[in-house]
């Protein structure tokens, strides 16, 4: 009786990708800043551009079940803390129906803004004065080398429509409503990955 070689796949590019990890820095092990379990792991399509290219870098050529360990350098995640991204933001921009919000102006409180590119990012208030409002859009982990911990899941091929979707098509309901543009449908299931939720 011939015994059948077993090929075991391995994360290449425009794979679906499931991970469990923690997440710690460097300068602090002992807290953790994110964990990622069975019950709602982190799907991603590889070679995308969704994630941290260092972080998929160190991931390829691994299988299910495979568990990896590794530091990013600052340099190849969030990039170092710079004053740079400390601005000055006129109260005025603060407005709602002609009257600054003030609610919202708390130093630490983290305010979701829009640049004028368009570009989603969130601001830390770090100082208040009558004129302006100083803010922090350093990412939180910018400086700080991460330390990531976990383990493979699942890996399959993504599907041609996924790949032309960008994004993953599951089993669960598939309840996105950008999905109306790309032809999903009702009658697809999925979960999808890009500014679906947010």
């Amino acid at each position: 009786m011939a015994i059948k070689k077993i090929i075991l796949m391995k994360i290449d590019k425009d794979m679906v990708v499931s991970l469990t990890y923690e997440l710690r820095t460097t300068t602090n092990e002992k807290e953790l800043i994110e964990k990622v379990q069975k019950d709602k792991p982190l799907e991603f399509i590889t070679g995308r551009g969704f994630l941290l290219p260092k972080f998929e870098e160190n991931l390829t050529g691994l299988c299910v079940g495979d568990q990896f360990d590794f530091i990013l350098q600052s340099n190849d995640a969030y990039g170092d803390f710079t004053e740079k991204a400390i601005i000055p933001v006129p109260i005025s921009a603060f407005l709602v129906d002609g009257k600054v919000d003030h609610d919202i102006l708390t130093i630490g409180n983290v305010i979701p803004m829009i640049d004028q590119d368009g570009n989603k990012l969130n601001g830390v208030v770090v100082e208040l004065t009558e004129t302006e409002v100083k803010m922090d859009f350093n990412h939180p982990l910018a400086g700080e080398d991460l330390h990531f911990k976990g383990q493979v899941e699942e890996i399959r091929v993504a599907t041609e429509e996924e790949l032309s979707h960008e994004h993953i098509h599951s089993h669960s309901d598939h309840s996105c409503d950008s999905c109306d543009s790309c032809d999903c449908g009702d009658d697809k299931q999925g979960t999808c990955e890009n500014d679906c939720n947010g």
